[in-house]
């Protein structure tokens, strides 16, 4: 047998044992796993971040069983199990690879992308963005908005035009700031999103690079207390030009 498949079945029998045995295991629920799984997946989210591909491993294992737990859970409640589950995505999968199981010609990521949106809409979807989560944290949603309403061709011709609406929309935030607004914040929002927008039209993940900017300010915050520290110093006891002569030498020494 693959030892793959080995490996699945080992960690199916432990949940079977886990669920029958175990009287944390015996109480959860839908409800009471989902919070733990949303957890999980920003460990997991953050080992990426990390380049820490060792704790991804453990993490990755942690998602894998709380995907067996709720089809343990749904198994019991007459629902679905883990082999509907899993032939299920196998079959969407299938249905929305033409270009792989059937005569459609798809040669670059793009019209795959648009193939697929199209096919969702054929199975009765009755918008392109109907399958965007609605708890999707603001910048990874503005993101997969963009990718799907990009599959049915409604796009920028090029990253020119792109940033030419992130200038128009600076200014039209700045003119709100001047008049002192109310339409601030809602100008506000319109320039991220076109900055989404241009981050995907440059190949970049903006949820990405605003993760690895947060780590470098924590990173080179840290060191800057830590030099004041060194000196017996807080850095709340500071002036704004202390710090920020701290501040230089702290990235100089993270660089």
């Amino acid at each position: 047998m693959d030892s793959r498949l080995i490996a699945f079945s080992r960690l199916l029998q432990i949940m079977d044992e886990l669920r029958e045995r175990c009287p944390w295991d015996q109480k959860q629920t839908f409800e009471t796993l989902r919070n733990l799984t949303i957890e999980e997946t920003y460990e997991m989210a953050d080992a990426i971040t990390d380049k820490d591909y060792k704790s991804l491993e453990g993490e990755l294992g942690d998602l894998f069983l709380h995907l067996v737990f709720y089809s343990k859970i749904g198994s019991e409640q007459g629902l679905f199990d883990v082999e509907s589950v899993l032939n299920k995505i196998c079959d969407k999968l299938i249905y929305r690879h033409p270009h792989i199981y059937g005569d459609t010609k798809a040669e670059d990521e793009d019209t795959v992308k648009a193939n697929w949106e199209k096919l969702k809409l054929k199975e009765g979807k009755k918008s392109v963005l109907e399958g965007v989560p609605a708890s999707l944290p603001a910048l990874v949603k503005a993101t997969r908005i963009q990718e799907k309403v990009k599959g049915v061709g409604f796009e920028f011709d090029n990253a020119e035009d792109v940033w030419g609406k992130v200038q128009e929309e600076l200014a039209e935030l700045k003119a709100e700031i001047d008049k002192n607004s109310d339409q601030v914040e809602a100008e506000f929002g319109d320039v991220l999103f076109s900055l989404v927008n241009y981050a995907r039209f440059l190949n970049i993940s903006p949820e990405n690079a605003l993760a690895q900017t947060n780590q470098k300010f924590i990173g080179r915050f840290q060191e800057m207390e830590r030099l004041l520290a060194k000196e017996g110093l807080l850095v709340q006891d500071q002036t704004l030009e202390i710090l920020d002569n701290y501040w230089e030498l702290a990235k100089k020494n993270k660089k």
